[in-house]
Order: C-alpha cells, then sequence, then structure tokens
C-alpha cells in the first residue's frame, strides 16, 4: 500500500497539478496511486519533497509522519533530558522543576 493519493489529496492537488509537479502524466500519477507502477527513486525523492515526508510513510512502510513532528529548542532540551548537562546544572534543573511542580500545586483548587 502506499500514500501516494492520499497525501495528494491532503495537500489538494489534482493528478494533473501533481503530474505538472512531478514534470510526468497524469496517468504515470494514477498509477503511481494504484500500484500499478512503482515510483522510481527520482520520483519518490520529488514527492517526498512536495509532500514534506520521509518515503518510508510514503509507501506506507511506517505510520509515522516526522516531517509533521516539528519542535522547538525548548521541546528538544526536554525531550533529550537532562543527559547533557553536568551534575551541577542536573541539580539545579530538578530543584527549579520540583518547586515549579510544588506552585502549581498549591495553586490547583482542591476539589
Amino acid at each position: 500500500m502506499n500514500r501516494i493519493k492520499e497525501l495528494r489529496l491532503e495537500y489538494g492537488y489534482t493528478q494533473q497539478q501533481l503530474a505538472d509537479k512531478l514534470n510526468c502524466v497524469k496517468s504515470l500519477v494514477a498509477m503511481y496511486e494504484s500500484g500499478d507502477r512503482n515510483p522510481s527513486v527520482e520520483i519518490l525523492l520529488k514527492l517526498s519533497d512536495i509532500f514534506d515526508c520521509s518515503i518510508d510513510y510514503m509507501l506506507g512502510k511506517s505510520d509515522v509522519n516526522s516531517h509533521k513532528i516539528k519542535f522547538n529548542e525548548m521541546e528538544i532540551a526536554f525531550a533529550n533530558g537532562i543527559k547533557g548537562l553536568n551534575k551541577e546544572n542536573q541539580i539545579k534543573l530538578r530543584n527549579i522543576m520540583e518547586g515549579l511542580l510544588a506552585s502549581q500545586d498549591e495553586e490547583t483548587p482542591k476539589k
């Protein structure tokens, strides 16, 4: 299974519009979508750029479209945890987090 048709529709392209972006004919796009023909590596790379997704996602080999997951620097820092910090800064960060959690608990109304 591939997601070429799903992605095309999500982006609001007709088969002709996608064909124009790929510099190919509409019938070739239809064959890619139906699975009657497999796109070349060159076409897969173009599709990946057009749809801002991985080739694995486009071909249905992954259910995670990692290109749609956007993180800011702060989210990346938290996602990576505190491993990159030296011991002193790890302790400071833990203390800050504990303080924030404690003040949040105090501010949250009790039911």
